[in-house]
């Protein structure tokens, strides 16, 4: 039934659906996914080596499929103490209203770019796909990447992206459009407010570099999956759609949020880390952004909301929650993984057959 194999014959997988890598939602969506056929994803840039470890070995107690394990690949800027500083004083009213002690010790957010480190649990866990967000890393890490026997799927925002990535490495290029939630892959540029919608990306991109691609953002269902395929995608990455799954585990007030958000909700934001992001619109984004120009380097903006965040949640709130969703979060429908998917391919499935024969 589907019009391109190119993706599954490169990888392994039955489906050519990738459940997107998030940070966030619970190792149990990837491991499901992959049991059902998907690709399922880890998101690694907030775990420990260890972690790494533990989370594939978990996922291969539950099934031998492919799995996907995906990195950061930014040039960390550097510290900036002056904006910093002026971030935690503009935060400090909110640690009053909840009567948190701003000079507390705060967490420190694990948002470091792929290195020889975890290039050295890659080699030892060889996973099937290894995928990067912003670009690349360092060419001798991603030659050990490939050499450990993984496929390398990289991010693109913009036709001149996808080049670059396939020139400098990349198996398969996932085109992501500006309706997609999370953090934008942009690494050629700078400016959010130029970036291209799935729909007008991907034939682009598809008519640009011989790799298969993969399109992302705003695909929650067979209708979207289908019109990828008619663009000329070989696969589509999927997340918003996953995030009401109960494997995905999110807190009360995320779920909420994403069950009652209005068509127009979400905005690009970077207040949360110091990245464009798309996210459901809440208090922080609207007093402190959407976007802000003073806000600390990435990843150094989070570390401060972390009591914000909890002690919000614990109230029921997702005011200062990064309630990450693309454009299509009103498709995301609460049923398990497994359910899901199947819908999902036998939506596709009646799509394609409809237009096959009209």
């Amino acid at each position: 039934m589907w019009p391109s194999t190119r993706f599954t014959d490169l990888v392994g997988t039955d489906l050519p659906l990738i459940q997107a890598p998030m940070i966030g939602p619970k190792p149990a969506l990837a491991r499901q996914a992959s049991a059902v056929g998907a690709l399922g994803s880890l998101g690694c840039a907030s775990m420990t080596p260890d972690q790494v470890r533990a989370e594939a070995a978990a996922l291969r107690q539950v099934t031998d499929r492919p799995f996907n394990l995906n990195f950061f690949a930014h040039v960390p800027d550097p510290e900036d103490p002056a904006r910093a500083a002026d971030w935690k004083a503009r935060l400090a009213p909110y640690y009053a209203e909840f009567g948190l002690d701003p000079a507390a010790p705060i967490a420190v957010t694990n948002r470091a770019p792929f290195d020889a480190v975890m290039c050295a649990v890659v080699e030892e866990v060889r996973p099937r796909v290894v995928s990067f967000h912003f670009g690349l890393p360092p060419a001798p890490l991603l030659a050990r990447v490939k050499a450990a026997g993984a496929v390398v799927l990289a991010s693109a925002t913009t036709v001149e992206e996808a080049l670059w990535l396939e020139a400098n490495g990349a198996d398969a290029v996932i085109a992501q459009g500006a309706e997609a939630g999370g953090h934008r892959g942009i690494f050629l540029g700078d400016d959010p407010a130029r970036q291209i919608g799935t729909f007008a990306l991907v034939p682009q991109i598809a008519d640009a570099v011989g790799v298969p691609v993969i399109a992302a953002g705003a695909i929650a269902d067979g209708r979207g999956i289908a019109a990828a395929f008619a663009l000329g995608a070989d696969a589509v990455q999927i997340g918003t759609a996953f995030l009401l799954t109960p494997e995905a585990g999110l807190s009360a007030p995320y779920r909420a949020a994403l069950a009652s958000a209005p068509s127009d909700a979400t905005a690009l934001t970077n207040v949360f880390t110091g990245r464009p992001a798309r996210g459901i619109l809440n208090r922080l984004m609207r007093e402190q952004g959407p976007l802000s120009a003073t806000v600390p380097p990435f990843p150094t903006a989070a570390p401060p909301l972390g009591p914000l965040k909890a002690a919000a949640e614990a109230q029921g709130s997702g005011d200062f929650t990064a309630l990450w969703s693309g454009q299509a979060g009103r498709l995301a429908r609460e049923m398990p993984v497994a359910d899901l998917v199947a819908r999902l391919v036998a939506e596709t499935q009646a799509t394609i057959s409809r237009f096959r024969t009209s």
